[in-house]
């Protein structure tokens, strides 16, 4: 029996298995479920922004003024917010945005409240619920994003599954409560009278218990809105993504600018569904409805065809999905290729993406190809796994890649075997799971001096960021660090040696593409192939990038002053 207890349960490999039982026996579905599901939120987004960004804004003004029974605080709130947004440059993150809350809760609500009704009739149904609801709503909203990219694949789709299970339950848990509270005198007149059970459901239970279940209904749009920043990570557009950017990247004013657009989005979701379920001082008469509902069906009615009018007149561009890491390497080279595939009339979207995410979109064609793979050591386990299914162009920046602890020139320090007390004895690093953090790990076991020290995983702006807070106070800091990057450029670093090799050798970053792109698209693959620049250029791109420029701004500078090297990428 002890033996047993001290031999884990591969629990892991058992969930592996069955996600990829069920990736592969249903497929065709959740391919189906993708196509169907990418094409109504992508309709409905290009539908959204169709609209005059200020004729929208005017729009839900009055609606906010008239859902608020005619009171000017939230009215002034969504004109001033939304103008906010709009001033910011973020309205076509924000309807994306909305378009995954708005659909992520219209699922939720579809599931939950069904659910909630066949809990409130059966305790045995409450009894196996209940549970369930409880897993989902502890298991952290980062879990659920694995199984969603297995089955679904990149973008707004897997980011509406990953919301609807992390945002389901309060629909459920509320409208079994709801209908649970309804007096049981009521029910029992309704049963002395007659009435059946459709009847006591619709005409009893569920009115008596429409507070309780918008209250759900609020919470359940507020946690999908909760998860935008999560979803961002697995390619959903949006808000969420601006955010993702700013923290990996310790960019605290554009956190704050995306973060504020969320916080005012959520406000007025979170108010427009209060007033909804409050009762109204000014009740609009019979006809009054009918004209209300009739200009809502004019106007949706008006915006959907539109939308096709101006997808049928509008010339169509070949697409282009270019997937990258937020690193301020792969920003620079992707911004790059992405500027020249424009100029050659494509239409170009730069999707950010976890890195083991990225492989993985490339090589299910989901992406077109990227331009980030650091060979042979960072990313050599998930090349092993995918380079079979993907096509590899060669390197874009032959050598001069490299990995290692970097720490200030005022260190004395030259190796990582000089290390003691230094820092703390801390090395501070980027995101777990990322290559050199893998390395640095096992030169924490390599060396016998590193017995005592430890790795504090945080993001590539975070430890930038206490570089140079540690730089301007000569204070002493190990971190892990790689080149190209404009630290160097910035600061007096040095490497520290390696003698064990540890940290690994020199890198060459590799562009791939997809299987097929030669045959769908040989101008793009021509040029992805072709790209290839030197240290010093992809150094200069993102020094300018980190001295406030825009990316595409820096990108644009650097093209203008090479034209002869990106005309040869075309050629």
């Amino acid at each position: 029996m002890f033996n047993f207890l001290q031999q884990p349960i591969p629990l892991a490999d058992w969930v592996t298995d069955a996600t990829n039982w069920l990736t592969n026996t249903f497929s065709g579905l959740f391919s189906l479920l993708q196509t169907v599901g990418s094409f109504i939120m992508e309709n409905m987004t290009t539908g959204l922004l169709f609209v005059p960004p200020l004729l929208m804004v005017l729009l839900l003004t009055i609606g906010a003024y008239f859902i608020s029974d005619r009171r000017w605080g939230l009215t002034v709130f969504t004109l001033i917010g939304l103008l906010y947004i709009y001033n910011q440059g973020l309205w076509t993150d924000l309807m994306n945005t909305v378009t995954l809350v708005l659909i992520s809760s219209l699922v939720s609500i579809i599931i939950g409240v069904p659910l909630g009704i066949l809990m409130s009739k059966s305790e045995k149904a409450q009894s196996i619920i209940t549970p369930i609801l409880d897993f989902m709503q502890t298991m952290p909203g980062f879990v659920y994003l694995i199984p969603a990219v297995a089955f679904f694949g990149i973008g707004m789709v897997p980011g509406v599954f990953a919301s609807v299970i992390f945002a389901l339950p309060p629909t459920v848990r509320m409208t079994n409560l709801g209908i649970r509270q309804v007096p049981t005198e009521l029910v029992e007149a309704s049963d002395s009278f007659g009435g059946t059970g459709k009847q006591k459901l619709f005409k009893l239970e569920l009115p008596l218990a429409k507070s309780t279940i918008f209250a759900g209904i609020n919470q359940t749009i507020m946690l999908a809105l909760s998860m935008v920043v999560i979803a961002s990570m697995i390619g959903a557009p949006g808000l969420g993504q601006g955010v993702l950017s700013a923290v990996q990247r310790s960019q605290v004013g554009n956190g704050f600018v995306n973060g504020l657009a969320l916080v005012v989005l959520a406000i007025i979701m979170d108010r427009f569904t209060q007033n909804i379920n409050k009762p109204k001082k000014h009740k609009l008469t019979k006809k009054q409805k009918q004209i209300t509902l009739g200009a809502i069906v004019v106007i949706i009615v008006g915006l959907v065809g539109a939308n096709f009018i101006n997808s049928a007149s509008n010339e169509k561009k070949e697409s282009v999905n270019l997937a990258y890491v937020e690193w301020d390497t792969e920003i620079a080279s992707t911004t790059v290729v992405s500027e020249v595939l424009k100029d050659m009339g494509y239409d170009v979207k730069m999707t950010p993406l976890d890195n083991a995410i990225m492989w993985e979109a490339v090589a299910n064609g989901e992406a077109d190809g990227m331009v980030a793979a650091w060979l042979p050591a960072t990313h050599g386990s998930q090349y092993e796994k995918f380079k079979d299914q993907v096509d590899d162009l060669g390197p874009n920046l032959d050598g001069g890649a490299k990995l290692g602890l970097v720490v200030p020139d005022y260190m004395d320090v030259d190796s990582i075997e000089d290390l003691t007390d230094q820092a703390g004895q801390t090395i501070v690093g980027i995101e777990p799971g990322a290559g050199v953090v893998a390395a640095a790990e096992e030169t924490l076991e390599a060396y016998p001096n590193l017995a005592d020290w430890k790795l504090a995983a945080s993001s590539g702006g975070a430890m930038t960021t206490e570089l140079a807070n540690a730089i301007k106070n000569k204070r002493d800091i190990v971190i892990t660090g790689w080149s190209p990057h404009w630290m160097f450029s910035r600061y007096d670093l040095k490497y520290l040696e390696d003698p064990k090799g540890s940290m690994g050798g020199e890198e060459s970053i590799n562009t791939m593409a997809r299987q097929g792109l030669k045959e769908d698209m040989p101008e793009v693959y021509k040029v992805l192939d072709n790209f290839a620049w030197e240290l010093e250029d992809i150094e200069s791109v993102m020094l300018e990038i980190e001295n406030g420029k825009a990316p595409v701004e820096a990108a644009r500078d650097w093209m203008d002053a090479n034209e002869d090297t990106v005309n040869s990428w075309k050629e």
